[in-house]
């Protein structure tokens, strides 16, 4: 090649670079990167600012109305008096949170002849972290 056409193709390349169109080889840096990356993390596109801010407040009401907490292998059980809670909100609000966290299992139960409304989260092995710090579970004295 000559030194005109090195020169040329050099130049090609650094534009292309610049213009995003060439892709990095992968190597060990993005090897490290994918290893380090937390394993559950919250899709925060998969709401609209309007909708975010409506299961923001459901999150906030769950959260103050449970009346029992219950660690599972896999999870939580969070309990709920149908008075404060309906099936209805419960269904809503796993409805939105499903788009948000896909790696949770909803589960929800109307018990005790209809007394008790469960929502269980479970979730892979590690997600319980998870769930204590988004959903406020207090650590075990």
């Amino acid at each position: 090649m000559t030194v005109n056409r090195r020169r040329g193709a050099a130049a090609l390349l650094g534009l292309a670079m610049v213009g995003g169109a060439v892709q990095a080889v992968p190597g060990r840096k993005q090897e490290k990167e994918a290893l380090t990356q937390p394993k559950f993390y919250c899709n925060t596109k998969a709401l609209n600012p309007s909708d975010r801010a409506h299961h923001k407040l459901q999150t906030d009401k769950l959260v103050a109305k449970r009346t029992r907490i219950v660690e599972t292998e896999k999870g939580y059980e969070f309990q709920y008096s149908p008075t404060t809670i309906s099936l209805a909100e419960l269904a809503d609000w796993v409805a939105a949170e499903s788009k948000c966290c896909p790696f949770f299992g909803f589960h929800i139960d109307l018990e005790d002849e209809g007394k008790l409304l469960c929502l269980r989260l479970t979730g892979e092995e590690g997600v319980k972290p998870f769930m204590r710090a988004e959903f406020l579970v207090p650590s075990k004295s």
